[in-house]
């Protein structure tokens, strides 16, 4: 590694920094019942005290269910940090997440560090994986050994190194993963898992995070985080007292029988394969700042651009993709077309025909969803041969926040659907498209999934929402996008990236202008239908809103 070199007979240690700020934090737990307060409380003082010379940063890290970080105006809300697009132009990743391994022993500090590096990095969307999350399911017999402190948990072979590779894997290739939750109380995986999604940056920390030569591969940096032994007993015991109600001499029995061995046989030899190594733990932050200007380095090496002028001369004088459907243009759906086209409309009158659109379209989307033939009684007694549905579910996902008025329509036709919602709003300095929230329900890769969105003018948002419901693994021909306008430049974007998206609209206009709205357009569909104010240039979208 070119930034941060290792020298021929190891890792090169940063040097820690001057004596005010080099104090490593403290660990804090919550009290446990059981005596665990008071025993906790009697080892603060053989802590050192936290350092005063670095003032903490404030940074939400980005995962797909934290609350997004805004900004509220008077008239508007607006989203200051989201995830660019991961994804080039025909839809696919063409540049995997950064991984950072953060090694070393019990206690050491590493997922302070972990979220000390976050916090310094001040980037959307980085994921932190913990290996202590992929402990194996113990039986039985191992069970009765960790309840009397006799079950080595700091041996290679107490790790699911399989589940580890495979999940890292998938993150790094932009995929949504399911990481199980222990419970270090009971020795076991809890029922629910969690789900991680959205990285471009993953920073794994465990102390065999270097214990393994596929997992090594993985891994694009590669830190050993080294502490003093007695700071690291000491942080052992107020850590599985307080938050894994375990008692002093359990926890020092397991120290000598199994940490300390397990460190000196498995986890300090792996710091020769690591690209630095940071003295003292979370109190070196020269170490973390030099950790943070690498890996902003490449981040902007690994930074796509997209090009949305490009994007509209791609497919210019080509023919409508076969995977479209334009609902027939009768003289009542043409009536209802004049009628939310009009600026003189009331807001009343637009969403009254805005909604009787939207009824007939997904109802007719619905015409394209898998029937299989069935045979059911009437109350006559009688055999009749009809079409039932052949899929699992129906979820609709809509792009907030115009999508959202879709969603009485979808409900109002389809019993009992699920309903999911993404946030994507455009980066009004770069012109891209962020992704800044999504809530997806779970298990979505069985169900057909219908994505709606109001109007479609480059396609580049729809794209993103599309490349999003792909990464929970929802199969391409399994999403139907869903608008009541789109411009032809957003089909063929749509259709170009992702051809077996089936794409269904009312109407389709010819033209975006130099500013990417649909001609001759809607207008800004969120203010008309929420009645907020519009924006100046009187653009088809919202401000800070979605790029079609």
């Amino acid at each position: 590694m070119a930034a941060l070199p290792a020298s021929a007979e190891g890792p090169r240690p940063v040097p820690p920094p001057p004596a005010a700020g080099d104090e490593p934090d403290r660990l804090e737990g919550k009290s446990e019942d059981r005596g665990g307060s008071s025993n906790a409380e009697s080892l603060d003082r053989l802590l050192p005290p936290v350092g005063a010379g670095r003032s903490p940063r404030k940074r939400t890290t980005s995962q797909c269910k934290s609350e997004p970080p805004l900004l509220r105006t008077s008239k508007r809300t607006i989203y200051t940090a989201g995830r660019p697009p991961w994804y080039n132009e025909h839809g696919t990743q063409s540049k995997e997440a950064f991984a950072i391994g953060l090694g070393g022993g019990s206690a050491s500090g590493k997922t302070t560090v972990a979220r000390m590096i976050i916090e310094a990095l001040d980037v959307p969307w980085v994921v932190l994986l913990s290996m202590d999350s992929f402990y194996k399911v113990l039986t039985r017999q191992q069970q009765e050994q960790a309840a009397h402190n006799n079950f080595n948990f700091d041996h290679p072979d107490a790790f699911d190194f399989d589940l580890i590779i495979s999940t890292l894997k998938k993150l790094k290739q932009g995929k949504s993963v399911k990481v199980p939750i222990y419970d270090f109380t009971t020795h076991s995986r809890k029922k629910d898992w969690k789900t991680l999604y959205g990285a471009n940056v993953i920073i794994f920390e465990g102390i065999m995070a270097f214990a393994d030569k596929t997992l090594l591969e993985l891994l694009d940096m590669k830190i050993f985080v080294d502490t003093d032994s007695d700071i690291r007993l000491v942080r052992r015991l107020r850590r599985d007292i307080s938050e894994r109600g375990r008692d002093i001499e359990g926890v020092i029995k397991q120290y000598n029988k199994f940490v300390k061995p397990a460190f000196d046989q498995y986890i300090q030899p792996t710091m020769r394969v690591a690209d630095i190594v940071v003295p003292r733990g979370s109190g070196n932050t020269v170490a973390i700042d030099l950790i943070v200007q690498h890996v902003h380095s490449q981040l902007e090496e690994r930074k796509l651009r997209w090009d949305l002028a490009a994007l509209a001369s791609a497919h210019q004088c080509h023919p409508l993709p076969r995977t479209l459907s334009v609902l027939k243009s009768t003289p009542q759906v043409r009536g209802m077309h004049t009628i939310i086209r009009d600026r003189e409309t009331s807001r009343d009158e637009f969403i009254f025909y805005s909604k009787r659109l939207m009824r007939l379209l997904i109802e007719h989307a619905l015409s394209f969803l898998p029937f299989q033939d069935c045979v059911v009684q009437t109350p006559q007694g009688q055999d009749y041969s009809g079409k039932c549905y052949a899929g699992k579910q129906i979820t609709g996902v809509s792009i907030l926040r115009a999508g959202e008025t879709m969603e009485p329509a979808l409900r109002a036709v389809c019993k009992d659907v699920r309903i999911g919602t993404i946030l994507i709003q455009t980066n009004q300095l770069t012109g891209e498209p962020e992704l800044h929230y999504l809530r997806l329900p779970k298990d979505i890769s069985d169900d057909h999934v219908i994505l709606m969105d109001c109007t479609v003018s480059t396609g580049a948002a729809a794209m993103m929402a599309v490349r999003v419901l792909l990464d929970h693994d929802v199969p391409e021909d399994k999403i139907f996008l869903l608008s009541l306008l789109m411009a032809e430049m957003g089909v063929h974007s749509v259709a170009y990236a992702f051809p077996r998206v089936r794409i269904i609209t009312t109407a389709v206009d010819k033209r975006v202008n130099d500013l990417f709205r649909i001609i001759p357009g809607i207008g800004n569909f969120g203010d008309r239908y929420f009645g907020t104010d519009a924006v100046p240039d009187g653009s088809d979208e919202e401000e800070g809103g979605s790029v079609g």
